[in-house]
């Protein structure tokens, strides 16, 4: 019998040099991308915007994002979710909700860097992340064509969502 979410237990965890080998995993797995050593390199500097889920004590999901100025004459920023995935048998079981929610608390507590909104991309056929993070109050503000390279689906929607405001 599977556990429910009320008697599984969900937690987080910080991203370490001895423990990145499981994010390369899970985003192997998880994305039709390959991710450079950089991209690993700097999600380990981050903190508490990388962040990987487990589900009784298995590693089965992770967030990797990054702040990015909105202007260089402003102080305001935007929070860009790399990747953020959960292994198929864990979905629905709110682990992909924790790691989002972590995230957007905080991007709101976070004074130094001034973020305003979070967002991501997402593939147009995505059904079910277009779906989750809707339902968490993300909208689709824009579509980006040949946004990824090397896979069919090439097109990818933005989703956006306010925060600090």
């Amino acid at each position: 019998m599977a556990p429910t979410v009320t008697s599984a237990r969900i937690s987080l965890g910080d991203l370490t040099p001895n423990n990145i080998g499981q994010l390369r995993v899970l985003n192997k797995i998880l994305f039709p991308v390959n991710y450079s050593d950089k991209f690993y390199k700097e999600v380990l500097e981050v903190e508490e915007f990388a962040k990987l889920a487990y589900f009784n004590d298995v590693c089965v999901g992770a967030v990797c994002c990054r702040a990015e100025p909105i202007d260089t004459n402003d102080k305001a920023a935007k929070l860009y979710i790399m990747t953020l995935g959960v292994l198929k048998p864990y979905r629905g079981q709110g682990v992909g909700k924790k790691l989002l929610n972590h995230i957007l608390e905080h991007a709101a507590k976070d004074k130094d860097s001034n973020i305003t909104e979070v967002y991501l991309h997402v593939q147009t056929s995505n059904q079910e992340a277009l779906s989750f993070y809707k339902n968490q109050g993300f909208e689709i503000t824009g579509t980006t064509n040949d946004y990824y390279k090397n896979i069919d689906d090439k097109d990818a929607h933005v989703l956006t969502k306010s925060v600090n405001q």
